[in-house]
């Protein structure tokens, strides 16, 4: 029976996939706004919210590539009814990765303060960011949890339970964000940037329970731990080397970007993290999209409905230019009103207005490579991913912004330099996908 790759089902796919993905992004929305408008230094401890969420940004992508590698694995043997021959898979992946994860936590806790004067912070910015993190840190193991778990929801063509998930932490993170940052007169005391962290971990740890719960009820895939590794283990390691390779290349661009807008000043980085986080937002609505072409593409390849594959990706194109539009529209229309739902500081606000434009106007372009990720990771070509953004970072990315900073652009030379590198992303990518399933279409 073919694959159904109607635009119903599609969305179906698609729509709870883009709720449980916008989580993310809104956790560190809500502490930036949150922090923004606390009493006193809100510029500096926006400051160190945007700068923490970078390097923990770093750490969630470059482990949590776990959740691609199993929903390809998972699908692609859902896609050949194989299912039953890496129902241990999951549970080994959970453990290699949330190992790794402590160890984590034990190398960077020590060194935090050496970590972020990397970043350029210094003074009151250092201080709050050395605290802010120390604390967010320990949501680590429950983030990367909750992250591979979603991969096995995902391989088994299902985004309903992580989208409940994702709702359950996202509400639970805005009510603690503002009762632990602003207090309860008479029962809580106001605990300013530290009751951010506090309520996101609070609501990671929320998150890991009910994705074991939904996994172990609603699911064939156990959590139990059993020896000896899948056979398809070498081939998720693999992937997972190829993954961390992007996206080390994908934190070299966050850091420069961070790194140099913080090197401008206070009122600068302040600036960029509202702008960045608000990019990250759109990256993730249109994730959902993205999600929908990795799951429907695993289970195509492994059928081997090359025909079908085709048109999904002209279908997924389509459809993510049209919310990348959609997006710019509505940040166009709420343009002001954006800025000051974060800030008051008229010096940050005119930053942010002078290059907000562009996160605009680069949103149609970041659904063409965003969802041709999410494709290229359902098929597992990890390989082709690594190779496009090597490129796209380090020919493109890092020469214009250095180029562009020599000529005093500030926040210009950042954007600018994100949206050649956005470009540089995706069209090799519909270049490479059609390269290979073309041919094997018509021989299908």
């Amino acid at each position: 029976m073919s694959t159904n790759i109607s635009f119903k089902h599609i969305n179906k796919l698609a729509v709870p996939a883009l709720i449980s993905g916008v989580s993310e992004p809104i956790l560190s929305l809500t502490d930036a706004a949150i922090v923004g408008n606390i009493a006193f230094n809100a510029t500096e401890s926006l400051a160190a919210v945007g700068i923490v969420t970078t390097f923990l940004s770093m750490l969630i992508w470059v482990l949590g590539q776990t959740r691609s590698a199993i929903s390809s694995i998972v699908s692609q043997y859902v896609g050949a009814n194989k299912l039953d021959k890496i129902k241990n898979l999951p549970a080994q992946a959970i453990f290699i990765i949330t190992s790794l994860s402590v160890l984590i936590i034990l190398g960077t806790y020590p060194f935090a303060n050496f970590i972020f004067k990397l970043y350029n912070a210094s003074g009151l910015i250092l201080d709050y960011s050395v605290d802010y993190y120390r604390i967010r840190v320990f949501g680590f193991p429950f983030t990367l949890f909750t992250i591979a778990v979603f991969g096995a929801f995902r391989g088994l063509q299902n985004t309903y339970y992580p989208m409940l998930i994702a709702i359950i932490g996202t509400i639970t993170n805005i009510v603690l964000d503002v009762v632990l940052v602003y207090g309860i007169e008479g029962y809580i005391t106001p605990m300013n940037l530290e009751g951010a962290a506090y309520a996101s971990v609070i609501a990671q740890f929320l998150m890991a329970i009910f994705s074991a719960y939904y996994l172990l009820k609603k699911t064939v895939i156990p959590l139990k731990l059993s020896f000896p590794f899948n056979k398809e283990i070498n081939r998720f390691i693999l992937m997972i080397l190829n993954l961390f390779v992007r996206t080390i290349a994908l934190n070299v661009t966050l850091y420069y970007a961070s790194a140099f807008a913080t090197s401008y000043g206070a009122t600068y980085i302040a600036a960029y993290t509202i702008a960045i986080n608000l990019w990250f937002l759109g990256a993730f609505i249109v994730d959902g999209y993205a999600s929908a072409g990795n799951i429907l593409s695993g289970k195509l390849y492994g059928g081997k409905e090359y025909p079908l594959l085709i048109t999904l990706s002209n279908k997924l194109i389509k459809y993510g230019v049209i919310v990348g539009v959609l997006i710019a529209v509505i940040g166009g229309v709420l343009y002001y009103p954006i800025g000051n739902l974060f800030t008051n500081d008229p010096e940050v606000l005119k930053q942010f207005y002078n290059i907000f434009w562009i996160v605009l106007a680069m949103q149609p372009l970041c659904t063409i490579a965003f969802i041709f990720d999410g494709i290229f990771k359902g098929l597992g070509k990890m390989k082709a991913l690594r190779n496009v953004l090597l490129a796209a970072t380090f020919l493109v990315f890092v020469p214009v912004l250095f180029w562009l900073d020599a000529l005093d652009y500030k926040l210009y030379a950042i954007f600018i330099a994100l949206t050649l590198w956005i470009i540089a992303r995706g069209f090799p990518l519909i270049f490479i996908f059609r390269k290979i399933f073309i041919p094997l279409s018509k021989i299908n």
